[in-house]
């Protein structure tokens, strides 16, 4: 028998925290619904869960606050937002904090399933991958540490990590800007775009050390890294 995905959901409304639930548990996930963000921290200690999906506005410990704190301790879990939120600065902060994707209220079971199954098969893919080279630089994608010539390292996040790995894997052919923004967003809206320039323009102050290294905008294509 397959083991069922074990998650912790985070919502502070009653009802809605129920219906996600018991949609979930039906398509075989164990869920473990916390009504607040320190219930939560102390599910993700106790059941060792495969994934996080927190709403935002929670009270006690809100899911940013909370999101903070697990990366504190754990690089790699997949972490899932659910809010009623859409500014850009929101999905912005909500990705600079260690989140993997933001899912904006109202939304559909089939929506979240579908994610919470590509963040897994990602961090799956993370713990398996080899380490990469990429000019003077080192690339350690299963712990998200990219050095300088043995020297200098830096800790990515787990969303910078992913989107260089697919950068050095299509190295000197063009990245295709919306398969990748579904692939990592899991969506090519307007809010995930300009999240993912933000985090492009991280990746490129942090391989600066390199002059060689380049990563293109190909407008209305994506982008290219060359090195």
């Amino acid at each position: 028998m397959v083991k069922p995905i074990k998650i912790v959901l985070a919502e502070d409304e009653a009802a809605l925290g129920q219906i996600i639930k018991e949609s979930l548990e039906t398509r075989d996930f164990e869920v473990i619904l916390c009504q607040d963000g320190e219930k939560a921290f102390k599910a993700y200690k106790s059941e060792s869960p495969e994934i996080m999906v927190l709403d935002v506005m929670m009270p006690k410990k809100d899911g940013f606050t909370l999101a903070k704190e697990l990366r504190e301790i754990d690089d790699t879990i997949p972490i899932i937002f659910l809010t009623a939120k859409s500014q850009t600065q929101d999905v912005v902060e909500g990705f600079t904090v260690g989140g993997n994707d933001y899912l904006k209220k109202p939304f559909s079971m089939e929506e979240l399933i579908v994610r919470i199954h590509n963040l897994i098969n990602r961090t799956k893919l993370q713990k398996t991958a080899d380490i990469l080279e990429i000019g003077d630089y080192s690339f350690d994608f299963p712990k998200q540490l990219l050095t300088y010539r043995t020297e200098d390292t830096v800790q990515l996040t787990h969303r910078e990590a992913h989107l260089l790995f697919h950068l050095i894997k299509n190295k000197n052919s063009v990245l295709d800007r919306s398969l990748i923004l579904n692939k990592l967003w899991g969506t090519d809206d307007f809010f995930s775009a300009r999240s993912m320039d933000v985090f492009i323009s991280k990746l490129r102050k942090k391989l600066k050390q390199d002059d060689r290294i380049q990563i293109l905008n190909v407008r209305g294509f994506g982008y290219k890294l060359t090195v």
